[in-house]
């Protein structure tokens, strides 16, 4: 079992950068991969960012290219997501997760094993 939780969210203006940070505990990054999504209010949950296990593969959603950055520290049982010219569009919580495969595939575009409670991120105009 996985344990995550999200911090860093928060009220930003646009054009703003934000990094949001994802520890984990108990089975501390087993070789998972790891991922972004996020949820607005009434809305579906959306991909935002995966990256696998050794770090040298990593895929983002379109409307997130050039702007967000995913990276991982596995020694520090941390994944991070670096948001720069942060948009209105981009206001949603943001949940950090996590699949017991070390690489990314299909379905993580859709769901991972373990889940975070997620962190609430809102882009001022």
């Amino acid at each position: 079992q996985v344990e995550l939780e999200e911090s860093g969210g928060g009220l930003v203006q646009a054009g703003g950068s934000l990094r949001l940070s994802c520890v984990a505990s108990g089975r501390t990054f087993s070789r998972n991969a790891m991922g972004w999504f996020r949820q607005a209010p009434g809305k579906e949950r959306e991909f935002v960012g995966a990256i696998n296990w050794s770090a040298d593969s990593a895929y983002y959603a379109g409307s997130v290219k050039g702007r967000f950055t995913i990276s991982r520290d596995n020694a520090k049982n941390t994944v991070y997501l670096q948001m720069n010219s942060l948009k209105p569009e981009d206001t949603a919580v943001y949940s950090c997760a996590a699949d017991e495969s070390p690489e990314i595939l299909s379905k993580h575009y859709y769901d991972m094993d373990y889940w975070g409670k997620g962190t609430l991120v809102t882009v001022s105009s």
